[in-house]
């Protein structure tokens, strides 16, 4: 493909495939690039047993789609990769977006033409694009995280990291299994693989609060009173906090007496799912004492859990409060460890060593493994952006300009990037949402955004340094005040050596955030500056 396009879209994933459809059907000449070869996004490449969504399948769909609302099956509360993707699949089939994406195409270079306001987009493996805008649907988890550690590549059994599983069935019978990492991805993996190994090895390094998801068959009955009510569902998500339509509490955990507070954790944690964060009380995230209440009450369930008391106690977090990692759904987490084929690794206590030709080496001694299988996350936010290698005006670099942390406009706009929009990128809710309220959020308000350019017969438009700096200024002060920073989180960028500490999301609610934009474009779009050109794009 060489004909310069009015817009191109990196990533077929849910946000790249409603952009692409959005600005299609606006009239724009638009093309998309997917480094996979189907669509599907997060969901093409995480196939890890037990992967599954955390959030309920009644509101993870988009909301633009009413036909497939009513006919897409609602069957299991949390949706599993195979059916994500099958989702994702019927999309790109129903909207005939196939012929609108060229696929097995990683992009590793964007760089910007001050002189003709144009991007030109390398492949990695070859061919070169142009385009008047550029937007970024790559995802906030996206670039895996491989530590480097000594002697990886001197391992004779097989590798395998959760976040570019093989699309072919992985055969664990009787296989030594070593997991390293115990976040959401390793949460949901280790019960599965424990069935499956001859023995399972766990190598923690911090110990995680996870909740029970509670998982299984919806009641048809419920199925059909929620589709009968989906745009009342979906309004609610739009305008809540964190793109879920629960129903918020006004409450204090310090306002109820003890044995209140422990009846609502233990219904909560017997619902299963969020409500425990979410429907409980509403400053679990902004006071350390009422944080401290949940965090004791979960501390107690791992006690009660796990039969070994100090297998329970290497479990158990510590030295941080409860919600400000990012918090897991799990299906027999913590029981897994009492199996005889599970052992327990605490890396604080021995560290790892080395990878030996037999196994994993810590400063406790050898253990020998067949595989070993990397759940060590993601380079979050900024890593799938930085990994474009973008070159903006003034031959500015992205990882330059990021260096001391990532400083954009709403999420969405980069100061010396013209016509770069990025999806949920930092400095909007993203993570800390459910993602296709908040990608839809930003394709339909980055479309809106493009056909007013054109309207305006505008040729380059780029976020102003004083809105940036303003906009993640804010960002900064709406995490200060919550307990959020108090972790060593991948919100604050802590699981990357070298990676600058700042907090990464808007945690300000993904209504209000919605606000915030839909007032940027209703004045004007203040904080842009937009240059007319000779012609239109």
């Amino acid at each position: 493909m060489s004909d310069t396009v009015d817009v191109l879209v990196i990533g077929a994933g849910f946000a790249g495939l409603h952009m692409v459809y959005k600005l299609r059907e606006a009239g724009f000449a638009v093309h998309g690039l997917e480094a996979g070869s189907g669509p599907g996004g997060t969901w093409y490449w995480n196939r890890y047993p037990g992967a599954r969504c955390d959030s309920e399948v009644m509101y993870y769909s988009f909301s633009f789609l009413p036909e497939l609302e009513q006919e897409w099956p609602l069957q299991e509360r949390y949706p599993a990769q195979p059916e994500i993707l099958r989702y994702l699949e019927r999309v790109t089939e129903l909207l005939d977006l196939h012929k609108d994406f060229t696929f097995d195409t990683r992009v590793d270079r964007l760089t910007f033409d001050a002189d003709t306001n144009l991007w030109t987009i390398r492949g990695e493996a070859g061919g070169e694009w142009t385009a008047r805008f550029v937007v970024t649907a790559v995802g906030c988890l996206s670039a895996a995280n491989v530590p480097q550690i000594p002697g990886a590549d001197s391992f004779a059994g097989r590798t395998l990291h959760t976040a570019a599983w093989p699309h072919e069935p992985v055969d664990l019978g009787g296989k030594r299994v070593g997991v390293i990492g115990t976040g959401a991805s390793g949460i949901q993996a280790i019960p599965v693989i424990a069935t499956q190994a001859a023995h399972l090895t766990v190598f923690q390094r911090t110990a995680q609060f996870t909740l029970p998801a509670a998982n299984g068959p919806l009641d048809p009955r419920m199925v059909e009173l929620w589709k009968q009510n989906y745009p009342e569902w979906r309004r609610r998500a739009r305008l809540s906090s964190a793109g879920i339509p629960y129903t918020p509490t006004d409450v204090s955990a310090m306002e109820v007496t003890a044995e209140e507070r422990r009846a609502r954790y233990e219904a909560a944690w017997e619902q299963g799912g969020y409500q425990f964060g979410l429907g409980t009380f509403n400053d679990i995230l902004l006071n350390e004492e009422s944080n401290a209440t949940a965090a004791d009450f979960v501390r107690g369930k791992i006690g009660e859990l796990v039969d070994d008391p100090e297998v329970a106690e290497l479990l158990t977090p510590r030295g941080y409060p409860i919600a400000t990692k990012r918090m897991p759904l799990d299906t027999g987490y913590y029981v897994t460890y009492n199996r005889p084929n599970v052992s327990l690794v605490d890396l604080r206590r021995s560290p790892i060593e080395e990878i030996t030709e037999a196994g994993i080496r810590t400063t406790a001694g050898l253990h020998e493994l067949d595989v070993i299988v990397y759940a060590t996350g993601f380079d979050a936010l900024t890593g799938p952006l930085t990994a474009l290698n973008v070159i903006g005006r003034n031959g500015s670099a992205l990882t330059d300009a990021w260096c001391e942390g990532p400083r954009t406009y709403l999420g969405v706009a980069i100061p010396d990037f013209p016509n770069l929009f990025t999806i949920t990128g930092p400095g909007s809710p993203s993570v800390v949402s459910n993602m296709p309220v908040s990608t839809e959020q930003h394709a339909e308000w980055i479309g809106n955004l493009l056909i007013h350019l054109r309207e305006q017969g505008i040729e380059r438009v780029e976020a102003t340094r004083e809105a940036a700096d303003q906009w993640t200024d804010h960002v900064q002060q709406v995490a200060s005040g919550t307990l959020y920073p108090r972790a060593a989180s991948w919100y604050m960028g802590a699981n990357i050596p070298g990676k600058p500490r700042v907090f990464l999301p808007y945690v300000g609610g993904v209504g209000n955030y919605r606000k915030k934009c839909d007032d940027v474009a209703a004045s004007g779009y203040p904080g842009f500056a937009l240059t007319a050109g000779r012609t239109r794009v």
